[in-house]
């Protein structure tokens, strides 16, 4: 793999960050405290390509590498990974047909909220990724016709794993944005606060902080590359992906916690981004599988014995 990116790459990533820092950082700390979702911030990213992705652009997308992609979404999370959601108009449902078959009895279906009638409630009181638009779908007797079917009689589970691929990969970039944006957060603060005649930076046990942030930061993004550069060449990528999922999300977490430490009494207050970092960080090991289902796809991967089933 050529670590080195492309002039296009560097472009959508300059793109990306100049586009975060301007209008979405800004107003991230009053969306968080408000629970409010940045509806105008997506509108204004659309125009600009930020949002297609890797989506074809027969469906609607951009048709951005992997790379690129995971580039974007660093960016986006550096400046506020509430704004990796998104406002949908569509919903992709599981439905078991035959319990009896249990995994190969689940059919993968898309609701189209202007044709199936669904309803969704908003959740609030979260941890974390406090504006973004976490809803819960209710649904009751709705019915969708066969059109609507994703994939074959049977297949729901191969399209959710298929999914989980692609949702892993996302949040592990998103990581690496978390954990970027704590080492900036960090450099600053410890370059200008002072005690004792000098800035904090200057003592060895917050160099030490600052220095496990970069490391692992570093780490978890190379980590990210390598499993979009194998998404961009079609092989085989859930094991790297699992790894990196794992990796970012962990580290992501530990960067939190650090640049707390480092901030002192004022990492516990939202007068500095930091403890929402932390908040949001928490969620990444969580969702699209654990951490610890992560570590069991990593181990069947190793071992080739299965300990899920």
């Amino acid at each position: 793999m050529d670590f080195d990116l492309t002039p296009e790459q560097q472009s959508i990533r300059k793109l990306a960050k100049d586009f975060a820092d301007k209008e979405i950082a800004p107003g991230a700390r009053e969306r968080d405290r408000g629970e409010t979702f940045p509806k105008d911030v997506l509108r204004k990213m659309a125009p600009l390509g930020l949002l297609g992705g890797p989506v074809p652009e027969k469906y609607g997308g951009i048709g951005l590498d992997y790379v690129s992609h995971a580039l974007v979404t660093e960016e986006v999370g550096r400046a506020d990974s509430s704004v990796n959601g998104s406002v949908s108009k569509l919903a992709l449902v599981f439905a078991q047909g035959d319990p009896a078959k249990e995994a190969k009895g689940i059919t993968a279906f898309v609701l189209e909220r202007d044709r199936q009638s669904y309803g969704s409630q908003a959740l609030h009181g979260k941890l974390g990724l406090r504006s973004s638009d976490s809803s819960e779908l209710i649904l009751d007797d709705v019915r969708v016709p066969d059109a609507n079917r994703l994939g074959e009689i049977g297949d729901g589970f191969k399209v959710a794993m298929t999914a989980l691929d692609s949702g892993r990969y996302s949040v592990a970039a998103g990581a690496v944005g978390v954990a970027q944006a704590c080492i900036d957060a960090s450099v600053q603060y410890a370059t200008t606060r002072k005690t004792f005649g000098k800035p904090i930076a200057g003592h060895q046990l917050v160099q030490e902080l600052i220095a496990d942030m970069v490391v692992e930061t570093e780490a978890a993004r190379l980590l990210v590359w390598r499993a979009g550069d194998l998404k961009d060449k079609g092989r085989p990528n859930t094991r790297e992906t699992s790894i990196a999922k794992l990796y970012a999300s962990e580290a992501a977490q530990r960067a939190a916690d650090n640049a707390i430490q480092i901030h002192g009494g004022y990492g516990f207050s939202d007068e500095f981004p930091v403890e929402r970092y932390w908040r949001d960080a928490r969620v990444n090991r969580l969702y699209e599988g654990t951490t610890q289902i992560q570590k069991l796809i990593i181990g069947r991967f190793a071992t080739g014995i299965d300990a899920i089933a």
